[in-house]
């Protein structure tokens, strides 16, 4: 870490950024279980997480423009500040409530999730290029490995999320993680992070939007690619995965919770590593940025054609073939490799394409397409499970993948980056 010019601050704001990622992992996957087992359906399930998309999405647009006027560091603080009290108001869900009020609850609390996790997100990406001072090799490097360990944290906590239900229960399970989260806010405000821009108060909101065609084909892309995992990720495949284990009792129940939370958990776990060690991996750190265009490529063909194979061999399930859930999971996994490799490309090349003085804003515009393409899939997830099963949403996730893939193929490095 020598190499990095600002240590403390990279410390600092993966420390935060890390225990806001852990515990919005743990949130989804105690919700998504939690409501399953209330026989909230598909499209309901998919309702929780729409707004928190959604509001994501908004706040992307915004945030790059907040960080770059009242500065990084209060970017930070405030969403890390707002995934508290989130939390904690979460925590005093009435069971008795209806389906119908309980939906409108945990909705309008997701979005302040979601305005939470962009404002974070914003200044810890963000925060790469002033630290590495726009070194390719190392920009590169470390955003892989900030990605990366962001995820690893990320699928743990979907891993320990499925535990603290089973263990604690809802809101106990809740309460502990605002707790957490909490301390270590209070040790990220004593501590600072002084090397951050402080803000500059002449940007204006209508430079959010950026005039790079790069940025602009790197953001359709990065929607269309988020959107197709999550068209299978975040309803479609957990919940049939907890209907294959399940056999309707109680302690079928929890064991499905249980084994739904480590297949989600393993697969971000997985997907979290192999973004941090990709420059290892395949060996393009050093490379020129259109070698590394190229190869986003290259790797973007795979996954459209492994999902809809994928979603062909369900139609074979009728057949009582007991090995189809596993080799839906074995594809799965494949997938995560190839689309982790891809991702990691994408956070180096919006960083790469955007200009010093203006990187919050392009960071910013970047994911909230990201979070564009996750309201899409998101909503998609639920309502092609509940219209076609698991096989309309890995079909519907392929044809989103070959639209990331389509989008790629319009990036063009300008002759300065070659």
């Amino acid at each position: 870490m020598s190499e990095l010019k600002h240590l403390h601050t990279y410390v600092v704001v993966s420390v935060g950024y890390g225990a806001f990622m852990f515990t919005d992992g743990v949130m989804r996957m105690i919700l998504l279980l939690h409501f399953h087992t209330l026989d909230f359906t598909p499209i309901q399930l998919a309702m929780i997480f729409l707004m928190y998309e959604l509001v994501s999405m908004i706040t992307n647009l915004y945030s790059g423009w907040i960080g770059a006027k009242f500065g990084m560091a209060r970017t930070l603080y405030v969403g890390l500040i707002i995934q508290i009290i989130a939390l904690g108001i979460l925590a005093q869900m009435n069971p008795d409530w209806s389906i119908a009020a309980s939906l409108v609850f945990v909705m309008v609390l997701q979005g302040m999730s979601g305005a939470a996790r962009n404002l974070t997100t914003t200044t810890s990406k963000s925060s790469l290029k002033i630290i590495t001072d726009n070194q390719e090799g190392l920009l590169f490097k470390w955003a892989a490995r900030l990605t990366g360990s962001k995820n690893f944290i990320r699928g743990v906590g979907f891993l320990a999320g499925a535990v603290f239900l089973s263990l604690f229960g809802f809101s106990n399970s809740l309460i502990l993680i605002a707790g957490f989260l909490a301390v270590v806010t209070v040790g990220v405000v004593i501590v600072g992070v002084s090397n951050l821009p402080a803000g500059e108060k002449s940007i204006r909101l209508r430079e959010v939007f950026s005039k790079n065609q790069n940025v602009n084909s790197l953001a359709m892309a990065r929607m269309f690619l988020y959107g197709a995992r999550d068209v299978w990720f975040v309803v479609g495949f957990p919940i049939y995965l907890f209907e294959v284990i399940s056999d309707g009792s109680l302690a079928g129940d929890m064991r499905a919770c249980l084994l739904v939370g480590l297949f989600t958990g393993v697969w971000i776990v997985v997907y979290g590593m192999i973004q941090t060690f990709s420059p290892n991996f395949v060996k393009y750190d050093n490379l020129p940025v259109l070698t590394l265009v190229q190869y986003l490529k290259k790797w973007g063909r795979g996954i459209p054609a492994i999902l809809f194979i994928l979603g062909g061999l369900t139609f074979l399930e009728h057949m009582n073939f007991n090995w189809i859930p596993a080799t839906l999971i074995l594809g799965l996994f494949i997938i995560g490799y190839i689309f982790a490799i891809s991702s990691s490309i994408h956070s180096f090349l919006i960083l790469a394409f955007s200009q010093s003085s203006r990187v919050t804003l392009d960071v910013g515009y970047y994911y909230m397409a990201n979070s564009g393409g996750r309201v899409i899939g998101t909503f998609l997830s639920g309502l092609s499970f509940q219209v076609g099963g698991i096989s309309l949403c890995l079909f519907t996730a392929s044809a989103m993948a070959l639209l990331a893939w389509f989008a790629s193929l319009r990036i063009k490095p300008a002759p300065a980056l070659i």
